[in-house]
């Protein structure tokens, strides 16, 4: 297997007109989570993903499963819980161009998962374990869960893929930093957004935050820097790649899970680092076109071609 990923997904309703919510009347229902928007992400590029996940054991925990496995994510490992329901995500179209998210997952069954429900063997045969820094928010047993997945990883030479993805509303500042950068020091790539890096080590210049990333311990830092693209360091290269502006941005939610879905699908297919970005790059852009976390997620034919439109267009200019 390529990349196992673990975290939470919800089911997403989106009103279809704009406005506050409380005028909404209909609903688009949808599914969504950071960590299966990665996996399904990857799957649509041509890789071989597996996900692992607790849902309730309800009707929308049975759409999550179904969902996930018919874009060619294995979902053996994401199992049923009778003991809380499917964690529930709403999206408020305040304007065509302005989206606010509201959740509804404490206690959601996601919320539930404990080591036990890890499987070593599995872990081990992927190539990357990528996780995320919204799961161990969720509860002390998620915590406990990415740590164990990390133990798992390391001691089976599996590299580890750490998006710090922060979600303020979700723990303390203190909580999520002190966890955070615990993770960070075990990861062998991090994919932190700038804001993120700030908000672990203070303000800084983007190399500088880079450089305390590495110190910690990561080997590849690829930091989101938005629609100016990204800042990579590693042995090979550190330098800026630069991203592709969209001037009519349809829906930004599930940009930085199809960016980071990009780089894996690049460093997978044996690309140098700062190609493996330009392909996050791109993909990060398609997705923002596309009204969706994952409808406008592209195959590898369709970044490739959006690459080489954009190098034509560059040319003839």
């Amino acid at each position: 297997m390529d990349v196992v990923t673990l975290g939470e997904t919800m089911v997403t309703f989106t009103s279809k007109s704009s406005g506050l919510m409380r005028y909404a009347s209909d609903f688009a229902m949808k599914v969504a989570g950071a960590e299966s928007n990665v996996a399904i992400a990857l799957a649509r590029l041509g890789h071989d993903v597996g996900f692992i996940s607790k849902v309730g054991d309800d009707e929308f925990g049975e759409k999550v499963r179904s969902f996930i496995r018919g874009e060619g994510v294995d979902v053996n490992k994401v199992t049923s819980y009778g003991g809380a329901p499917t964690g529930i995500m709403f999206k408020e179209k305040l304007t065509p161009n302005e989206m606010r998210v509201q959740y509804y997952r404490k206690g959601s069954a996601a919320s539930a998962m404990t080591p036990d429900d890890l499987d070593e063997s599995y872990i081990a045969g992927a190539r990357f374990l990528h996780i995320t820094g919204i799961t161990p928010a969720l509860s002390s047993s998620c915590l406990e869960s990415v740590l164990t997945a990390v133990h798992y990883a390391k001691r089976n030479g599996v590299t580890v893929v750490f998006d710090p993805n922060l979600r303020k509303k979700l723990w303390g500042e203190e909580e999520a930093r002190s966890a955070l950068l615990e993770i960070a020091s075990m990861a062998d790539i991090v994919l932190p957004g700038i804001d993120e890096a700030e908000f672990l080590f203070g303000p800084s210049s983007t190399e500088q935050l880079a450089d305390r990333f590495q110190e910690l311990g990561a080997s590849v830092v690829i930091m989101k820097l938005g629609k100016r693209g990204a800042y990579v360091k590693d042995h090979s290269f550190t330098g800026y790649v630069d991203g592709y502006p969209i001037d009519d941005v349809v829906d930004p939610v599930g940009a930085g899970d199809a960016f980071a879905a990009g780089c894996l699908s690049g460093l997978l297919d044996g690309l140098p680092v700062e190609e493996a970005c330009r392909r996050g790059n791109a993909a990060g852009a398609m997705v923002t076109l596309v009204e969706g976390d994952v409808e406008g997620l592209p195959t590898k034919e369709r970044v490739e071609a959006f690459q080489n439109q954009d190098v034509k267009e560059d040319v003839e200019r």
